[in-house]
């Protein structure tokens, strides 16, 4: 068995957002706290990270992440590569870059937003956080990765391509907007699926609840959990709502997978 932990549901705010006086963002419940988005996968003695948002350092700390081997890069909207400097003390104490895994639009917008990252030092003093980029030759199929087999499929987010993760039966698909028919071919045989939406009502850049239950039975999965949560979303009475076979994840939650 392998596992996926939840570092952060949240939307691209986080909850409790700043500023709101909302009861969702004064809730007491560790549930309706929920930092940016991303996971961490644990498969045949590796760990792996999905996405390094802003709260990386945060959420490293609390749930005891002490290395990394790889990162499974989904896109490069900050919400989620914004704690890739954080990165920095794996290189520190490991001495060698941290592998990453991303579509080549990706490793475009990173080296030009993160240009500092993969730049010759000058100082060799000055440290860095250090990537070894591996780029994705297609929008859908399967690579090999730290010596595991790992499906990818690519969709929009407005004019963002974002790509979706699959190892063994569990997938994870954030940030989902626009996507083509042949995804449910990629994400074909996925028992646990994480997935994102946003809140019950419309919105130009995530699905809704309603959705995300149609995507998540047109997979065909027997268990999905949702993430990129907002704050107008109350974690029990909206899984109350929900079907059984989808609910909302939360913080720190870890689930099990066939690989």
């Amino acid at each position: 068995m392998a596992s996926f932990q939840f570092l952060g549901t949240g939307a691209s705010a986080g909850i409790p957002v700043i500023g709101c006086k909302c009861d969702i963002c004064h809730s007491t419940s560790a549930c309706n706290k929920r930092m940016r988005p991303a996971g961490l996968l644990r498969v045949d003695g590796k760990k792996i990270l999905i996405d390094v948002g802003p709260d990386f350092r945060q959420q490293a700390l609390q749930f005891g992440i002490d290395h990394v081997d790889g990162l499974l890069l989904t896109h490069t909207h900050s919400d989620h590569i914004a704690g890739v400097d954080d990165l920095r003390i794996f290189f520190v104490r490991g001495h060698k870059p941290v592998p990453c895994l991303l579509s080549q639009e990706s490793a475009q917008e990173l080296c030009k937003r993160y240009d500092y990252l993969f730049a010759q030092p000058k100082d060799k003093a000055s440290l860095t956080a250090q990537l070894e980029l591996h780029i994705l030759k297609h929008n859908m199929g399967h690579t090999e990765f730290l010596g595991l087999r790992i499906g990818y499929c690519s969709f929009y987010q407005s004019s963002m391509q974002v790509t979706g993760w699959k190892i063994g039966r569990f997938a994870y698909i954030s940030d989902i907007r626009e996507y083509e028919i042949s995804i449910f071919d990629a994400l074909q045989g996925t028992d646990l699926l994480v997935l994102s939406a946003l809140r019950k009502e419309a919105s130009p850049l995530h699905l809704t609840l309603d959705e995300a239950v149609v995507f998540a039975r047109r997979v065909g999965a027997k268990k999905t959990y949702l993430t990129h949560i907002s704050h107008t979303l109350e974690h029990e009475s909206t899984n109350r709502f929900l079907p059984p076979d989808v609910q909302l994840g939360y913080d720190g939650q870890q689930l099990e997978f066939s690989l």
